[in-house]
């Protein structure tokens, strides 16, 4: 296994089999010195954090139409890309979206800083973001590595320590086959290895342009990397969700702006905690008093805690401060754990 030979090899499949993505230009593209808008890279980046390609992707092409540059979006109101932004989850991400996009447009001339510590010093870019673009969009030399990377690397040497205690091996294997040949194919080739070829499961070794050099494959269980320690089980939540309805409309609430789900809309919630809310307490945590009536619960999982929520609903002409009236039909910029609540209460006639 050398160096070289492992980066021509998969810079020749590459070269083949590239992905069509709406964000990227391809080998052919770069050959001819035609480079990717660091602007696209970089939101395609944050909307890929958490995120599979299939489900951004029309995020991303609506985002670009409606704000085709930076400088665009960074004078976009937060409720309307907080808005866009619904069902993509990890609300933070939106928020460090709009820091990013107004420092690149008031303190950058609406262009993106070329080197990974120029984009570092950008709120809400990390070191992942920074290298990503500075290869992709600037052909630096940087040492991107995303879950698709370390998959490839803990399959091609075998490493035995187990994530998330691998991470720093990983990344330095990963850093050294980087060059200042082609570094922005060369961190779209291992990605999309990753993505289509050493898949999580059922990896696709024949098709492999690695498969002749990687250890895993040699060892007959490719799939058993990278290793892993057993995960502690999520905790569960409990909550209630209020469904307060008035001529057609629900009664919404704008969250705090820091926190989980922040700055986004909602539906009036209480607390959410370790234990069931008894009756008493769900009626004492609701909006508004009244006849609620309790209409279905919902599941949702979030990164650090499955949430059970508990839906009541309410019809008739109350009403409360700061209650934003929706229609019932136009509730899809909802984040998905609130979407599903007022789908349960829908689906429920009192």
């Amino acid at each position: 296994m050398t160096r070289s030979s492992i980066r021509k090899r998969l810079l020749a499949w590459y070269d083949a089999n590239a992905r069509d993505l709406p964000w990227r230009t391809g080998p052919a593209d770069h050959a001819r010195g035609v480079r990717a808008d660091p602007y696209a890279v970089w939101l395609s980046e944050v909307m890929l954090q958490q995120t599979t390609v299939p489900h951004a992707t029309p995020y991303f092409l609506k985002f670009l139409q409606r704000w085709p540059a930076v400088s665009d979006l960074g004078a976009a109101p937060d409720a309307d890309v907080m808005a866009a932004w619904a069902g993509l989850g990890y609300y933070a991400r939106a928020r460090n979206l709009l820091a990013c996009a107004r420092a690149v447009a008031s303190e950058h001339a609406g262009l993106f800083p070329d080197t990974e510590e120029g984009l570092r010093a950008l709120p809400g870019v990390g070191a992942y973001t920074a290298a990503a673009v500075a290869a992709i969009a600037f052909d630096r030399a940087a040492n991107v590595v995303d879950g698709n990377v370390e998959r490839v690397m803990a399959r091609l040497y075998a490493v035995e320590a187990p994530l998330p205690d691998a991470k720093p091996e990983l990344k330095t294997r990963a850093e050294a086959l980087v060059a200042d040949d082609r570094p922005g194919d060369w961190a779209q080739a291992l990605m999309d290895l990753g993505a289509t070829v050493c898949r999580p499961k059922a990896p696709l070794c024949d098709r492999c342009p690695l498969s002749a050099d990687c250890k895993a494959s040699a060892g007959g269980a490719p799939e058993t990397y990278p290793r892993r320690t057993r995960k502690a089980d999520r905790p569960r939540r409990y909550g209630v969700a209020y469904l307060l309805m008035r001529g057609g409309q629900i009664a919404l609430v704008q969250r705090p702006p820091k926190g989980l789900l922040g700055g986004m809309l909602g539906l009036p919630t209480s607390e959410w905690r370790g234990k069931v809310l008894s009756d008493a307490e769900a009626l004492a945590a609701a909006p508004v008093a009244g006849d609620w009536r309790h209409v279905g619960a919902i599941e949702h999982v979030f990164t650090h805690f499955a949430l059970t929520l508990a839906v009541l609903r309410l019809d008739g002409d109350k009403g409360f401060d700061g209650a934003i009236w929706t229609p019932a039909d136009g509730l899809g910029a909802l984040p998905s754990v609130f979407l599903k609540a007022a789908r349960a209460g829908l689906d429920r006639l009192v």
